[in-house]
């Protein structure tokens, strides 16, 4: 079963939540951020490339605007390969474990195992951010030290910054799948 919704993040901008059940012990929840915007890629280009030209007519320099050009095709490739991601999946199986995967903007992923035994839960936090209170999503994960003890926190869904209805969503589901997986371990 599948279902998509769509929610903001903290700064207001639109994510879209698709929820896929495979299972009562595996689901994947995917967040989408909305793609890189034409306008705003246009304006930053724009202003680069026009304060090159007007730093050109002063110093008669060329060697300025190829430099304009060149910096600003190297933080285009940047920004989409390491720093634009569009697209946050969330892979819960009660019996293996959750797999986290970040997909940019140029295609790369990255992909984050954590193996079922070593969670201890996952709950909804909140931190200080940029003067507002917000909330996320993470994975406690369990000291091999001390039982009772959190070694690790993990956060999910850090760069869509979902807002709390959407955190909820996401938080129900995986309490459900881990109370699927202590009921099933701990049963003869």
């Amino acid at each position: 079963m599948e279902d998509e919704r769509s929610f903001s993040d903290i700064c207001g901008g639109r994510l879209a939540l698709q929820r896929r059940y495979y299972s009562p012990s595996c689901r994947e929840f995917c967040l989408s951020c909305p793609r890189l915007s034409l306008r705003s890629l246009t304006a930053v280009t724009c202003t680069v490339w026009l304060a090159a030209y007007g730093l050109f007519t002063l110093c008669e320099n060329s060697m300025i605007l190829s430099a304009a050009i060149f910096i600003t095709l190297l933080g285009l490739l940047g920004y989409l390969h390491f720093v634009k991601i569009d697209q946050e999946t969330l892979l819960i199986i009660d019996s293996l474990g959750i797999q986290m995967t970040s997909s940019y903007a140029s295609g790369k992923e990255s992909t984050t195992f954590i193996e079922m035994d070593k969670v201890k839960d996952i709950v909804i936090n909140e931190a200080i951010y940029m003067q507002k209170v917000i909330y996320y999503l993470c994975i406690l994960l369990k000291d091999p030290v001390e039982p009772h003890g959190i070694s690790q926190v993990v956060p999910i869904f850090q760069s869509a910054k979902p807002r709390l209805d959407c955190l909820i969503e996401v938080y129900r589901s995986c309490q459900e799948i881990l109370a699927h997986q202590k009921a099933t371990s701990t049963s003869p």
